[in-house]
C-alpha cells in the first residue's frame, strides 16, 4: 500500500477515473470489455467499487460493461501447477468441491476489481464454472445468455457477443498477455489444436448439484504477449493510448484484436 502512496500525487477518485476514461475515448453506450489492475492504479479512493462505479459512469445504462470473472479453482486439478496438488488428491477435488454458483462462487487470479464487480446490483454472470464472464448495462443479459460449458471462450461466449457488438477492450494498467479475446482468436483460427475435457459439479436446472464433463481447447496464453505487441507494431491507428490515473491504458477495437490474432496464430502456431 504504502509504494500506491508513493506512485500518485494525489488521491485518485471516482471522478476522477471516470473523467480519464472519457478521455481516453470510453464513450456512452460502448460495449466494453474490461481487462485491469487495481494495484497499477496508486492510491484508489473506496479501493476497488471506486473502479467499477466509474467505469458505469462512464458507458453509462446505454452501454455495456463486461468483465472475465473466471474461477480456474473448477478446472482439471490435474493440470495445476500454481501450486501443483498431489495426485492422490485430484478426484477428491473433482467430486467433492461444491458446485459452481455465479452469485456464489468467487474468481480466481482476475484481480480485485473482477471480483467487486461481480458481486455489484443488475450485474450478471454467465454459467460457465471455469471461465464466466459477467456484464452490467443495456447488454447485460444478451452477453451472458447461453454460455456454452463446451469451449468457453469459443462461439458460444460471451467474448463472442462482445465481437458481434463490435466492442472496445480496455486494457487498464494491464497488456494483451490477459486479453481473452485472444482465446476467441484460437477457437476461430486454422491450426491443429488439442482438445481436452474434464468434469466439474454446477446446480442444475433443478437446483441441485450436477456433475458435467466441459470439452475445451486447451488454451495457450504464452505467446499473447507476443502476437498483442506484433498487432500493435503492425496497427498503431488502431491502438488509443493514455492514462487513468497513474496507469498506463489502451483502448482497441475487439473485433481487430480476434481478426489479426486469427491470423497470427495461422501463421506462427504449429
Amino acid at each position: 500500500m504504502e509504494e500506491r502512496i508513493e506512485r500518485t500525487d494525489e488521491p485518485v477518485t471516482p471522478d476522477r477515473i471516470a473523467d480519464d476514461l472519457r478521455d481516453l475515448g470510453v464513450k456512452s453506450g460502448d460495449t466494453l470489455l474490461v481487462h485491469s489492475s487495481l494495484s497499477s492504479l496508486g492510491w484508489v479512493t473506496g479501493g476497488q467499487p471506486a473502479v467499477v462505479d466509474a467505469l458505469m459512469e462512464a458507458v453509462t445504462p446505454e452501454g455495456t460493461v463486461v468483465m472475465p470473472t473466471h474461477s480456474t479453482q473448477y478446472s482439471d486439478p490435474e493440470g495445476w501447477e500454481n501450486p501443483p496438488v498431489p495426485d492422490d488428491w485430484e478426484d477428491v477435488i473433482r467430486t467433492e468441491r461444491p458446485p459452481y454458483r455465479p452469485a456464489v462462487t468467487p474468481t480466481w487470479n482476475v484481480g480485485a476489481i473482477p471480483e467487486c464487480f461481480r458481486t455489484y446490483p443488475e450485474v450478471l454472470r454467465s454459467r460457465h464454472p471455469v471461465y464466466s464472464f459477467a456484464a452490467w448495462g443495456a447488454d447485460a443479459e444478451v452477453v451472458v445468455a447461453d454460455h456454452g460449458y463446451d469451449h468457453g471462450h469459443g462461439e458460444e461466449s460471451p467474448l463472442a457477443a462482445v465481437y458481434d457488438r463490435d466492442g472496445t477492450i480496455l486494457m487498464l494498467g494491464t497488456d494483451h498477455g490477459t486479453n481473452t479475446s485472444f482465446h476467441l482468436a484460437e477457437h476461430r483460427a486454422d491450426f491443429e489444436k488439442e482438445v481436452s475435457s474434464h468434469e466439474t459439479t454446477v446446480v442444475g436446472d433443478d437446483g441441485e448439484p450436477e456433475q458435467i464433463t466441459l470439452e475445451h481447447l486447451s488454451y495457450d496464453a504464452d505467446d499473447f504477449d507476443e502476437v498483442g505487441r506484433d498487432f500493435e507494431d503492425e496497427n498503431p491507428e488502431a491502438v488509443t493510448r493514455g492514462t487513468v490515473g497513474p496507469a498506463d491504458a489502451k483502448l482497441v477495437t475487439q473485433r481487430d484484436v480476434v481478426d489479426y490474432g486469427a491470423e497470427w496464430f495461422e501463421k506462427n502456431r504449429e
